[in-house]
């Protein structure tokens, strides 16, 4: 499985955008996805993720303004990002899980996209 994220750019504060995650072939609709993000500088994040039902999960310094959602049918995940702030700025990657259920380590995600870039201007 091949994952590929798109979307990113360059967008004041408090401006939104929508990153999609494509994999190359139809996932499992019984594995969860999960976003993370890198900072320049600093350790790749947690973001949130959605588990195979739907239910979704986030880091704390999202809740609110991010919002996960998935099509099987299309084998894409998406990322809604509202109210953008400038520490919001990283590189996003997704992510498959190796299982249904997931949570915030990384090592429960098996394959990575190759990540887009979110930069937000103050």
């Amino acid at each position: 499985v091949q994952l590929q994220a798109s979307g990113g750019g360059l967008v004041q504060a408090g401006g939104s955008l929508r990153l999609t995650c494509a994999a190359s072939r139809r996932t499992s609709s019984n594995n969860a996805m999960g976003w993370f993000r890198q900072a320049p500088g600093k350790d790749r994040e947690f973001v949130g993720r959605i588990n195979w039902n739907g239910s979704t999960y986030y880091a704390d310094s999202v809740k609110g303004r991010l919002t996960i959602s998935r099509d099987n049918a299309r084998s894409a995940v998406y990322l809604q990002m509202n109210s953008l702030k400038p520490e919001d700025t990283a590189v996003y990657f997704c992510a498959s899980g190796l299982r249904p259920y997931a949570g915030q380590e990384q090592t429960e995600y098996r394959y990575w996209g190759q990540g887009t870039q979110v930069t937000v201007s103050s």
